[in-house]
């Protein structure tokens, strides 16, 4: 399907449906992130954060919170 079909489907929703649509597509989208977070982290592609926090720790630049 084209995007414009769907931005056309979209526009014409009532309230109600384009709230459900709203909703629904925010889970989507959260539950789509988490994943490639999820994958980022077991690939090893987040380590650099984890290496940049743990060497600012060891200077002493971290404090509690």
């Amino acid at each position: 399907m084209q995007i414009e079909t769907l931005e056309q489907h979209i526009a014409a929703l009532d309230d109600d449906s384009f709230a459900k649509l709203r909703e629904w597509f925010i889970e989507f989208d959260q539950a789509r992130w988490n994943k490639q977070i999820e994958n980022d982290s077991k690939t090893g592609k987040l380590d650099f954060l984890i290496n940049a926090a743990l060497s600012e720790h060891q200077a002493g630049k971290t404090r509690d919170l």
